[in-house]
């Protein structure tokens, strides 16, 4: 559906949208104030019908950008991290703060987001008592969501997000109820003792055939951000993560070695995430495949399906 048909269904605001680079530079300030502000909230997020209540606390100070982020309802979730790097985290992941993380939005690159969204300011709003500036960004294809965004007037910062599909429905919601700008405390960006390290492998004791995996493709304008290594969860066996990100949107690629484990071949769309795991037979034994992100079904099997390791073919 082409983005003048429903970008009325998105923003629902009878304000004239202004094009961009007035959006673009709204973009800009909000990955400034990530990069800069520290604050300390709290925010409602929604996935298929289902609140959740989150607090949130956001330092920047010696050079580095440190977040702690704890659920306040349902079973206890909690993750703090530095610079973008998980270091400790207890339950599930903590699904819809990824957009809040210094990773996610300190990097938006406006420029980049024009050649895979079309930018907008859709209008004003009022968000936890603050006003702010709707910027909204539709895709240019069928490889991603629409994400409209509340930012604070006064200090960029995000205060309201939505992920909307091409037919209009909203996939996700995050909203802060409240938002304090200011430096938090240190104590409160001290973990819980339930809070685990998470245990990052050390490179040199994977194998070079397992590090040379790739997607041969991608939506185009996602490119590999990031390559980790982490024990699995469930076993001893190293796993690799690739990182692939368009500037905004992103989705994760897992290898995991199967050491003779059974498992099967999974597509599930969770509201806005898709997960998509496939069995691979190679020289070096089975590999589990899984591409997790927030991005259309069909995208995500695209990509699984184009998994293959640089160096030496693998057979199914």
């Amino acid at each position: 559906m082409r983005a003048a048909l429903f970008l009325p269904i998105l923003i629902g605001l009878a304000a004239p949208a202004v094009a961009a680079p007035d959006a673009a530079q709204w973009l800009e300030t909000m990955a400034q104030a990530e990069r800069t502000q520290a604050f300390e909230g709290t925010f409602v997020y929604e996935r298929d019908g289902d609140f959740s209540t989150y607090q949130i606390w956001h330092r920047v100070g010696d050079g580095a950008v440190q977040d702690r982020v704890l659920k306040l309802d349902g079973v206890a979730s909690e993750r703090v991290q530095s610079d973008g790097r998980t270091v400790c985290m207890t339950g599930r992941s903590l699904v819809g703060i990824a957009q809040l993380s210094h990773g996610a939005i300190a990097s938006v690159d406006p420029l980049k987001l024009m050649s895979w969204y079309e930018l907008r300011v859709a209008g004003a709003s009022r968000v936890a008592g603050r006003d702010a500036v709707v910027v909204t960004l539709v895709p240019r294809d069928r490889d991603r969501y629409a994400f409209e965004m509340h930012l604070d007037s006064h200090t960029g910062l995000l205060l309201k997000s939505l992920l909307i599909d091409a037919k209009g429905r909203l996939l996700e919601r995050l909203q802060y109820t409240r938002l304090q700008p200011g430096a938090p405390v240190l104590a409160d960006l001290k973990s819980t003792a339930n809070c685990k390290p998470v245990l990052h492998a050390d490179s040199g004791s994977v194998p070079a055939s397992l590090l040379a995996w790739r997607a041969r493709w991608v939506p185009a304008g996602f490119e590999l951000a990031h390559t980790g290594m982490r024990r699995s969860s469930v076993s001893s066996a190293n796993v690799i993560s690739l990182l692939y990100a368009d500037g905004l949107a992103h989705f994760s690629v897992f290898l995991e070695p199967l050491n003779g484990a059974a498992a099967r071949d999974t597509r599930v769309q969770l509201g806005p995430t898709a997960a998509v795991s496939r069995r691979l037979k190679t020289s070096d034994g089975e590999l589990m495949i899984t591409v997790v992100g927030e991005i259309p079904l069909g995208t995500a099997e695209r990509i699984a399906l184009s998994m293959q390791r640089q160096d030496v073919h693998a057979v199914r």
